[in-house]
């Protein structure tokens, strides 16, 4: 009689094992991602693949993304930052596949791998940063009588050496 007991007591662990994807398990659908910038204080936005914004802060910072976009997509975000003094730059966060996803084979079974982590987004990962470097907007002379009023971190680098300083 204690052998059938403990059988009835397997079925279920059994069932929850075939009826769940091995990465819904172990991983995530949604991931904390750290968005930096230098110079830092940038604000930036984060849209969506059908363009939403998604969030909007100021660098340093951190935002918790979905990975999936749907069934069998993985979701891609662009980054766009912004700061006073310096040119605008985009960059692209983009999923992938998430080594547990393989899991199924042995755990999850063709409903893990074809139904539950499709379907949540688990079956993908996003990168753990996002980051951007600004370049300093540099001025243009519009004709040889013009002046610029620039402040010190817009002067770049190489024409620090000739600046003089005003008493």
């Amino acid at each position: 009689m204690s052998k059938l007991r403990v059988r009835f007591a397997l079925i279920p662990a059994a069932l929850s094992v075939l009826i769940s994807g091995c990465a819904s398990i172990v991983s995530d659908s949604q991931y904390p991602v750290s968005v930096s910038s230098t110079p830092a204080g940038a604000t930036f936005e984060i849209r969506n693949r059908a363009g939403q914004v998604i969030h909007s802060g100021t660098t340093p910072g951190s935002v918790t993304l979905k990975s999936g976009a749907g069934y069998f997509k993985g979701e891609q975000y662009t980054l766009t930052f912004h700061k006073e003094g310096f040119a605008d730059q985009q960059t692209t966060l983009n999923t992938s596949l998430d080594g547990w996803y393989w899991g199924n084979i042995i755990f999850g079974g063709l409903i893990g791998m074809l139904a539950v982590d499709p379907a949540t987004g688990a079956m993908y990962k996003l990168p753990e940063n996002a980051a951007a470097t600004l370049a300093p907007v540099t001025a243009e002379a519009k004709s040889s009588d013009s002046l610029t009023l620039m402040t010190l971190d817009q002067v770049p680098e190489h024409l620090r050496g000739q600046l003089i300083p005003l008493n």
